[in-house]
């Protein structure tokens, strides 16, 4: 079991930048792909970045590509999501989420993931 749990989450104005944070613990962290959803009011929860155990390779939506970045320090089972030039279109609650199985490839469905922080909210304004 691995209890996850999101912080940096705020108010900011549009083109501000937000680092989300998403601490890991319980069973060990270093072998899991960590993956970073949003879900906007009345919309299904989305895919925005995954990466790799190694931190070898990272994956990126579309839309966040450029502006948002995944990164992860194991030694302190902590994932994170720079988010920079944020639009009111990011506004949402994000979440964490962890694989296990730290598949290769494009990993971007939901029930691809085992486990699942509370989520953080991010509000863009105009």
């Amino acid at each position: 079991q691995v209890q996850l749990v999101e912080s940096g989450g705020g108010l900011v104005q549009a083109g501000g930048s937000l680092r989300l944070s998403c601490a890991a613990s319980g069973r060990t962290f270093s072998g899991y792909a960590m993956g970073w959803f949003r879900q906007a009011p009345g919309k299904d929860r989305e895919f925005v970045a995954r990466i790799r155990w190694n931190g070898g390779s990272t994956y990126n939506a579309d839309f966040v590509k450029g502006r948002f970045t995944i990164s992860r320090d194991n030694a302190k089972n902590t994932v994170y999501l720079q988010m920079n030039s944020l639009k009111p279109e990011d506004t949402g609650v994000y979440y964490c989420a962890a694989d296990p199985w730290d598949s290769a490839g494009w990993v971007s469905r939901a029930d691809e993931y085992d486990y699942w922080g509370q989520g953080t909210q991010v509000t863009v304004s105009s």
